[in-house]
């Protein structure tokens, strides 16, 4: 890319004043500094001029970087790919989203048993300012009618509708406080089992985010007349699943405290007294996922007593632990993701190092039958087979890394694996060399990183990005991404790795990165620059990091303890404040992940590596970019205020090379956006990490 003429970067940069409180609390024997609480309150008259100021700060060095204006062109273009999701089958319909070059969201499409499709909801039609996002969506077992969630900037505060398939007709919603809800149509549509929130009104203050109950509606009928089907007397931070079985006899629900791995499972026979039963309970310490398919037997996919999981099955008759029987077993060297019954087979989906398999294996044995092709070293999302009829095909998502999202179809009878449908935009790509690397950790481990850059190996030291997340068992495998292919393009390097905390390995993996042993997590990603910077990928004066969310705990973590290995970083919607993290908003769901400050041995957990606590006067820091969103309903931006005022006042780095800067977005929120505003928020990531890193873009 072309650098093109910008403003001046400011000659001097002041930091806007944020005055030090001198608050010391002592927990547990421990004296804990917390000069900038007065940050957490948005709504003080204090954090608004401080957060306008740092407005105005950030955009005078962010406008004036050099090659925006070719970055944010070549990132749109990059972006035209579009995507394509898998088809859901019902009735000989065939329901799916796909975003063309020029959409800024999905749109959902039906496709009809001839062929011929129609759009059947647009969300950027229902609010063209691109603030409205489509969460969830489905269809009834007919295929004619259609419910589906949508949220307004960012909240996640998603409503419930229902649209009549055959007319696009809105036939009843919206339906509030329906966050997170999955939908079980009964056969007939003119019932479904859903999840919805109590009024917040009748609720705590404290507990306002949280009390869900799965309910049964009747299509049409007021909300307020909804069945409570299950829910009371458990913790009210509960989560729900809940799925219907084909023809409508069983009603599988699970459920588990917050975001910790561990589940409980129930089945009601909807024939029979449709009572819900107990299949195995969260003090098992395991995740399970559990359905009944088309052959009639209940499937579960579970890490009790495999931490790599195994597929279990039984009848749903007799669904508790001691009647389930193995069909596929645990794998010491993958990780078992997933499982899709055809006429006469099982497909199984694993990970290895976080790369997607399938394999065919025999529905009662268990037998391994062999391999499904795949094009490439990829990622699979998601399986879908036709919901009536003989099921001799399955259709699933696949990307890598330089194969945006599209959905590929494998016959069983044929033994063949063909693109069912490609992303609909044609876009130049670069040629790249993408590859998976091994390296030691601190204690001995091996950790592996995908490596994506214009060669094999290393012919001179280049600037490098490295990301991760390592935490809430959640992995990351090859993906297309336009930030990804744009900074390699430019002829950097870029890196993501394995960490520890995520599920890239099991459950285990999981728990090696987690509550006393979170450190893992930060020497995996020590170990990894070092090895990029020992095998001369990259020097610390070229090295940049970026990470979000967890990920943004994460590469707070590596500036404050290695703040020479670095020179600049990207922290997204991060958590920082490891000792009051559970006082804002979902934070409280985290415990189990991290620990709680209120025992004493898990606040020495969080306070020795807490980004906040641990800032030190007269260090020279990286660059830092604090990129935070005033709708994210799960981090609380607080986090970045007061980490940003603390480096801000801490740093001897001279603050015109190595700034450190917020940059806020409103309207937005944790997880879904516009691709214009996708574009717009990595432009200011990338050209402030090139800046910082030698990058020509």
């Amino acid at each position: 890319m072309t650098e093109v003429p910008s403003a001046a970067l400011p000659a001097t940069m002041t930091y806007p004043a944020a005055v030090r409180l001198d608050l010391v609390e002592h927990l547990h024997g421990r004296p804990v500094a917390d000069p900038y609480r007065w940050l957490e309150d948005a709504a003080d008259p204090r954090t608004a001029e401080w957060s306008a100021a740092q407005d105005v700060l950030a955009r005078s060095w962010l406008d004036a970087l050099p090659g925006r204006e070719a970055l944010g062109g070549r990132l749109r273009e990059l972006t035209r790919t579009g995507s394509v999701s898998t088809p859901t089958w019902r009735a000989g319909r065939a329901f799916f989203t796909r975003r063309g070059p020029d959409q800024d969201h999905p749109v959902l499409h039906v496709r009809e048993a001839d062929g011929t499709e129609r759009v059947l909801l647009d969300v950027s039609a229902l609010d063209p300012s691109g603030r409205t996002t489509l969460d969830a969506w489905s269809p009834s077992d007919e295929g004619t009618l259609l419910a589906y969630q949508v949220s307004v900037g960012g909240n996640e505060q998603s409503l419930l509708h229902v649209l009549d398939v055959d007319s696009g007709e809105l036939v009843e919603g919206p339906i509030d406080r329906c966050r997170y809800s999955p939908v079980g149509w009964l056969p007939g549509g003119e019932e479904f089992y859903y999840v919805r929130q109590l009024d917040p009104a009748d609720l705590p203050e404290d507990e306002r985010l949280f009390h869900r109950r799965v309910w049964r509606h009747r299509v049409g009928a007021d909300p307020a007349t909804d069945v409570r089907v299950h829910g009371d007397g458990l913790d009210h931070t509960y989560y729900y699943g809940l799925s219907v079985s084909p023809g409508g006899r069983w009603l599988v629900v699970s459920g588990k405290p917050g975001t910790v791995r561990r589940d409980s499972v129930w089945i009601a026979d909807l024939h029979g007294d449709a009572e819900l039963r107990p299949v195995v309970d969260a003090d098992a310490g395991a995740q399970c996922t559990a359905w009944v398919a088309r052959d009639g037997r209940l499937y579960l996919h579970t890490s009790l007593d495999a931490p790599r999981f195994r597929l279990c099955a039984t009848d749903p008759v007799t669904p508790t632990p001691e009647h389930w029987v193995d069909v596929v077993a645990e794998q010491d060297d993958s990780v078992l993701d997933g499982a899709k019954w055809l006429d006469g087979a099982l497909v199984v989906l694993r990970t290895r190092h976080a790369v997607s398999e399938l394999h065919l294996h025999d529905p009662v044995t268990g037998e391994h039958r062999g391999p499904i092709p795949l094009p490439s070293t990829g990622s699979v999302h998601g399986m879908s087979i036709v919901d009536d009829g003989p099921a001799d095909d399955v259709w699933f998502g696949y990307s890598d890394f330089v194969t945006p999202m599209s959905v590929l179809r494998y016959s069983l009878s044929r033994g063949t694996t063909e693109v069912h449908e490609a992303a609909p935009g044609a876009v130049e790509l670069p040629d790249v060399v993408t590859q998976q690397l091994e390296y030691t950790s601190m204690d001995g481990t091996t950790v592996r990183m995908f490596v994506v850059s214009g060669e094999r190996s290393p012919d001179e030291p280049r600037p490098t990005l490295l990301s991760g997340y390592g935490g809430f068992a959640v992995g990351r495998g090859p993906g297309y991404s336009a930030t990804t292919l744009a900074w390699v393009e430019a002829g950097g390097v870029w890196v993501h790795a394995s960490l520890r905390g995520g599920d890239e390995e099991g459950e285990q993996w999981h728990r090696a990165g987690m509550r006393e042993h979170k450190q893992n997590v930060f020497d995996d990603f020590h170990a990894a620059a070092e090895r990029l910077v020992r095998d001369g990928w990259t020097t610390p004066q070229q090295l940049a990091i970026m990470g979000g969310s967890n990920g943004g705990l994460l590469v707070g973590a590596a500036l404050t303890q290695r703040p020479e290995l670095y020179a600049a970083v990207v922290c997204s919607a991060p958590l920082l404040d490891m000792v009051r993290y559970e006082n804002f908003l979902l934070g409280r769901l985290w415990a189990e992940e991290y620990g709680t400050a209120a025992v004493a041995e898990e606040f020495t957990w969080l306070s020795s590596y807490s980004p906040y606590h641990q800032v030190r006067p007269e260090v020279e820091y990286p660059s830092v970019l604090f990129t935070v969103f005033e709708s994210d309903s799960r981090v609380d931006p607080n986090h970045a205020r007061k980490m940003c005022a603390a480096l801000q006042h801490a740093s001897a780095s001279d603050a015109t090379k190595r700034p450190v800067l917020v940059r806020r977005e409103t309207e937005v929120g944790h997880a879904g956006r516009s691709v214009g505003r996708a574009v717009g928020l990595a432009v200011d990531q990338v050209t402030f990490l090139a800046h910082a890193t030698g990058l020509n873009l």
